[in-house]
């Protein structure tokens, strides 16, 4: 919902008043900030996202008062993604009048996601973070910009490190968000996070004192979203029953926990441009995995802990996607095309890259084949044993295949609810001796989306709005 009219009244004056105290403290953490972490370039060109929510708006305010006493120039870019009908449109209508008011130049773009997702097969969320983050781009080469300034915060910062805990991240992605990093776009401008050391409830404080209109995404407060369900579920519990500092202890663990994978990443490095290499047998695991890591990233795909190490200890042939056929030699390469004996290990994952096309993979005494598709298709073939249909949008860029684990959980298609997996095995008769053989898969966000021998998800099942399906082919061997 819009909010009151922006306070253009610019910097505000010392009083007695504990609410402006505050808010005079956090203006000059911001501008402290902006010193300490570099952030702003010579020429004092920034390109400001500002979707209309608090957060972005607090930013734009913020770096208006800067601007005021320092002489920034500031450009107001708004991605309008067209997915909330009307709604979208506000939005950009409110932040290119916010924009007038204060007297920046503003640019918007009306993105087409759903078209991009088509085009390139990918999920909701990355196509429209790739629009976004190439019309900020091209914002910044318009108006000679070299540096875009985002609106993430602490509370961002925490959320994402317990988001990549529970996906299985490593210390890379555990590391969080950084103060500067170039843009995927277009890697000579720079994006800067200036709000990353400020709390949300500082800048909900701010917004309260200056009397800050904004726009709030509905969408932030659906909890089938992951995250949605961290910040509103899991942040305020850990918050109430455990410490009232997780928030500030995550982003210091971030902060530590990326340090050292910067560390072992330049260890990587100096292994693989080395002419003279020590054995990739004796070097430590983490810098092996830092070393893989590296070629997947540059053969383009993902990274996961699941596929680094089945490469890592030579465990399987791993086929992922565009149809790449993956090995490690043992000496530190990944060889393709290879083909070695498949064996079963019952405590091993192995994580597919869910990327456009099909792939197969030989995991736990099988094969599973899966591709993508754009067409819905029909919602089960049913007559087919071993194929499945998922919705892929649900499941995410990613399939994590493991065994069953004590606690496990599973709702299959047209259940009421949730059973233990083991109870699941009980009711369909499979021997006790072959559950632990049994192969799942999780979907990117942690939940089981279909087991071998089990219809698939309730969660994952094609609806009349499904736009790319999931086919899944399970083959076990002998």
């Amino acid at each position: 919902m819009e909010g009151g009219g922006p306070d253009l009244a610019g910097l505000p004056s010392a009083t007695g008043c504990p609410t402006l105290r505050a808010v005079d403290g956090l203006l000059r953490r911001f501008r402290a900030d902006l010193r300490r972490h570099s952030l702003l370039p010579e020429d004092g060109r920034v390109v400001v996202a500002v979707s209309g929510g608090t957060d972005s708006v607090v930013l734009l305010d913020l770096f208006h008062r800067v601007a005021v006493r320092d002489g920034l120039h500031l450009v107001v870019a708004h991605a309008n993604h067209q997915l909330r009908g009307d709604a979208s449109d506000r939005d950009e209508a409110f932040v290119l009048g916010l924009a007038a008011r204060l007297g920046h130049p503003a640019a918007s773009d009306r993105l087409d996601v759903r078209a991009e997702m088509a085009r390139s097969r990918t999920s909701l969320e990355m196509s429209a973070r790739k629009l976004r983050h190439a019309f900020l781009a091209r914002t910044a080469a318009e108006h000679r910009a070299s540096v875009i300034a985002l609106a993430h915060h602490a509370d961002d910062q925490a959320e994402l490190f317990l988001l990549r805990l529970l996906r299985g991240a490593g210390g890379e992605g555990l590391g969080g968000m950084a103060w500067n990093s170039p843009s995927p776009a277009d890697p000579s401008r720079t994006l800067v996070r200036p709000l990353l050391g400020l709390p949300k409830a500082d800048l909900l404080a701010h917004q309260k004192a200056k009397r800050l209109g904004s726009r709030e995404d509905c969408s932030n407060d659906d909890r089938d979203i992951l995250r949605n369900r961290i910040r509103h579920e899991l942040l305020p519990v850990l918050e109430q029953d455990f410490t009232p500092a997780i928030r500030k202890l995550l982003c210091r663990a971030a902060e530590v926990v990326g340090t050292e994978a910067g560390f072992v990443k330049q260890a990587a490095e100096r292994w693989s441009a080395a002419t003279a290499r020590p054995d990739f047998s004796t070097l430590h695991p983490a810098v092996q995995r830092a070393v893989l890591r590296e070629q997947l990233r540059k053969a383009g795909h993902e990274g996961g802990f699941d596929l680094i190490e089945t490469l890592r200890l030579g465990k399987a042939v791993v086929t992922v996607a565009a149809g790449d056929r993956l090995a490690h030699d043992g000496r530190g390469r990944i060889r393709t095309g290879a083909r070695t004996a498949p064996s079963e290990f019952r405590d091993a994952t192995l994580t597919i890259d869910l990327g456009p096309g099909r792939g197969t993979v030989e995991f736990g005494g099988g094969r599973l084949e899966w591709r993508i598709r754009t067409a819905p298709g029909p919602k089960r073939p049913g007559a087919v044993a071993g194929r499945e249909q998922l919705d892929a949008d649900r499941v995410g860029p990613v399939l994590r295949l493991r065994h069953w684990r004590a606690g496990d959980r599973f709702r299959p298609l047209g259940s009421p609810g949730s059973a233990k997996v083991q109870d699941l095995f009980v009711d369909r008769k499979i021997p006790a001796s072959e559950r632990r053989g049994r192969v799942l898969a999780e979907a990117a966000g942690g939940e089981l989306c279909w087991i071998e021998g089990l219809p698939p998800g309730e969660a994952f099942k094609l609806t009349p709005t499904t736009e790319r399906r999931l086919d899944l082919r399970w083959v076990r061997e002998g």
